[in-house]
């Protein structure tokens, strides 16, 4: 008996979320919600000055990555709200199926559905220290997404996007790390913006072309360092600077995924020591707040250069922060060759 009055509740508040959904929004205004900090900075840049529009983001500038966030009751009613949910995709917000079954009229926009992912699958990273590495990094992700803002991978069901841990599935989604990669979610952004709200077109397409600009010459000014970096050897604390690496021509040697979840055994941290003593390795990008206790521990026993890069999934919230803070890492990651 108590069980069917637990479904018997749990089908009323859909329906309840179901039926607020349009009632919620306000008429004559286009609300966005991004999911989180890179979305946002991008979107902040292309609405710029656009009439009627309402832009929010879902989670809190210091969320960070979205692996372990919860949808809370004040994001569900956020969402109630919305016109178009812009998210990163990939994988990485875990929660869309519970988004997909509270509101499967709102048209979701997939930042990487253009982008080429690098695939998890594929990676031919040493994560033992043995010193192997062919560096075959590219992915095409191949899924659409239909007038209502549905789905398709390739047959998967367009509800299930569960996720557990920090496995986004068969592919790496962090590629708002890869400036050109960006430069193409922009531009998906945006396309998708302007048939949503075809009243601001004209304003979403000249702002994004704007800051693809911007993008093109920060992509320049990677391109130059890359003289520098192209070929060497390096480790990586964070599976997002696998992004970092392909762009700059970089081979990874040996990658570690840490975040607050994460502990380190000890033979991890002979594995990594290992690697940089056998494979010649001078550099580590890693990210400071999580990297910092291991990258100590691993300069003690060697010579090699910890860098601490931003990951940029939280910050300020500015139009030119995703710019800046990539600017930042550059300088640092030329300084370390």
């Amino acid at each position: 008996m108590f069980l069917c009055i637990i479904i018997v509740c749990t089908m009323l508040v859909m329906l309840y979320e179901r039926s607020s959904y349009s009632s919620t929004k306000e008429k004559g205004r286009f609300t966005i919600v991004t999911s989180f900090y890179p979305m946002y900075i991008a979107m902040l840049n292309i609405v710029d000055g656009a009439d009627g529009v309402t832009l929010e983001n879902l989670s809190e500038p210091q969320t960070g990555c979205l692996h372990d966030f919860q949808l809370t009751p004040e994001d569900m009613k956020l969402l109630s709200t919305a016109d178009m949910f812009v998210i990163n995709g990939g994988g990485i917000e875990s929660f869309m199926s519970d988004v997909a079954k509270a509101y499967p009229d709102l048209t979701v926009t997939e930042a990487c559905r253009d982008v080429q992912l690098i695939a998890e699958d594929d990676e031919d990273i040493d994560v033992h220290g043995d010193g192997t590495d062919t560096n075959d990094h590219s992915h095409e992700e191949e899924q659409d997404i239909d007038s209502e803002g549905t789905h398709d991978h390739d047959g998967e069901d367009p509800d299930d996007h569960d996720g557990a841990g920090h496995d986004h599935g068969d592919e790496n989604a962090h590629a708002w790390m890869s400036v050109s990669r960006y430069r193409t979610m922009v531009s998906t952004i945006a396309d998708a913006l302007s048939e949503a709200d075809p009243s601001n077109a004209s304003i979403y397409n000249s702002n994004a072309k704007e800051y693809d600009q911007k993008l093109a010459e920060l992509e320049q000014e990677e391109s130059q360092i890359k003289e520098k970096t192209h070929g060497k050897d390096i480790i990586i604390f964070h599976e997002a600077y696998e992004y970092v690496a392909d762009d700059f021509g970089m081979n990874v040697r040996y990658l570690m995924d840490l975040d607050e979840e994460r502990s380190i055994s000890a033979g991890e941290v002979s594995d990594v020591i290992a690697a940089v003593k056998n494979d010649g390795v001078s550099v580590i990008l890693a990210e400071e707040l999580y990297g910092k206790d291991l990258g100590d521990t691993v300069s003690r026993e060697t010579d090699v250069k910890m860098v601490y890069i931003d990951p940029l999934n939280r910050g300020d919230y500015d139009k030119d922060s995703y710019i800046d803070g990539m600017k930042k890492n550059f300088k640092l990651i030329e300084g370390a060759f």
